[in-house]
């Protein structure tokens, strides 16, 4: 038992900093129409699916590191931003985000997002859960008015006009906005904006939950630990004695415990065996979370210890974007369905997320922003062939060298 309890300890904290958040849409939401229904699947699918793919990239870059992100507010933006898309540039963000586009159409897409903003902003007792859209616009910039009226139904995004010339100024307004919206847990989403910013585009969610079996305060102890088999830390950890869904995954090596919240909503945690984290995070995929919830029974736990903790992450995404296959947002991107010129290009992605769980249950926030500049006739050059050389005095036009490279690496 004793063994079983300190492997619990080992990785608790990277699963919840990670894979909690996958849960996104209340289980309690009942849709009666069925055309909506598969596309309702069909959306939860692939942001499972754009979840764990940028989870692994995310750990891949902090390794050993609480990783701590809201999927699907980073989706959400990102679909909100490929309003304004066309051509490749649509085609690549929609598909980063795991949609297949022979099976579901943008219209589709956005229709989805948007009966999701409605499930989860519906009003409920048991659970606080606020999650929307905004812009902030260039007093000056011209958005095209279905670009505004698409923007306004399906993400039902509010729209303020700013001086990005302030930089500072503008930068405030948007991340006061941000922190009021998460109940000041993001406090501050962006670090840095530039005065070329024309238009930031902004997604909140704030969630608060009470367990359902709540944890006694009294029993909370000082406890280990176990970060790695040579770092042990001594955390405040939780005990408790109930029934709950369990499942032991032997195909995988993990053990699955799910705790419910007073709405019938839920927290996943997913245990790997002592030294098999990296082995599980390999194997993450929307259907092995399918797997494990249609293998949940109810089970006695004796005694289940969790640590009571409080966890902050930013991230700045251009980079993994662009390794998970979305990288014209950043370069040559056609973003002419926002103002109606191909001028406007993203500088960046910026992702904020805080998590507490303790004995009453657990509060989160996260936002992401993205940044968009208006960029002028980009001209890209990039010698990597065979190449001609020529060097010219200025006064009398004398050649003093000329050449012909064909492989740079040769002396």
């Amino acid at each position: 038992m004793r063994a079983e309890r300190t492997s619990f300890l080992l990785a608790l904290g990277l699963l919840m900093a990670g894979i909690r958040s996958v849960h996104c849409l209340p289980e309690n939401v009942v849709v009666k129409d069925q055309r909506r229904r598969v596309d309702s699947h069909t959306l939860a699918s692939s942001n499972t699916d754009f979840a764990f793919s940028l989870y692994k990239q995310l750990a891949l870059k902090n390794p050993n590191k609480n990783v701590m992100f809201s999927p699907l507010s980073v989706s959400m933006a990102l679909a909100f931003l490929s309003l304004g898309a066309r051509g490749p540039t649509l085609t690549e963000i929609l598909e980063g985000l795991k949609f297949n586009l022979t099976e579901i159409q943008e219209t589709q897409i956005h229709q989805g997002f948007q009966h999701l903003l409605q499930a989860l902003n519906r009003p409920s007792n048991q659970l606080q859960l606020s999650v929307g859209n905004a812009m902030f616009v260039q007093e000056e910039l011209k958005l095209l008015d279905k670009f505004i009226e698409d923007a306004r139904v399906l993400y039902s995004s509010e729209a303020f006009p700013t001086n990005f010339r302030d930089s500072e100024a503008a930068r405030s307004l948007i991340n006061d906005y941000v922190k009021n919206k998460t109940q000041g847990k993001i406090e501050e989403l962006f670090k840095y904006l530039s005065p070329r910013t024309v238009l930031v585009l902004v997604n909140y969610i704030y969630f608060k939950a009470q367990w359902k079996t709540r944890f006694d305060p009294k029993h909370t102890e000082q406890a280990e630990f176990h970060v790695s088999k040579n770092k042990t830390v001594e955390v405040p950890m939780m005990t408790l004695d109930l029934e709950t869904p369990y499942f032991r995954d032997k195909e995988l090596g993990c053990m699955l415990v799910e705790l419910t919240y007073s709405s019938n909503d839920s927290a996943l945690f997913i245990l790997p065996d002592e030294g098999k984290m990296q082995d599980l995070e390999a194997k993450l995929t929307p259907e092995t979370l399918t797997r494990w919830r249609n293998s949940l029974q109810p089970r006695r736990i004796h005694e289940l210890y969790l640590p009571k903790f409080s966890i902050k992450s930013n991230y700045e995404l251009n980079d993994t974007l662009s390794q998970m296959g979305i990288k014209k947002i950043f370069t040559d991107a056609d973003l002419s369905g926002i103002t109606g010129t191909a001028d406007l290009v993203v500088s960046q992605v910026v992702h904020g997320a805080a998590l507490d769980v303790d004995e009453e249950g657990t509060e989160g926030a996260a936002a992401t922003g993205i940044g968009i500049e208006r960029t002028f006739l980009r001209i890209i050059v990039r010698v990597n062939r065979p190449f001609l050389i020529a060097v010219v005095l200025k006064d009398t036009q004398s050649i003093i060298f000329l050449g012909k490279v064909t492989n740079p690496s040769e002396a």
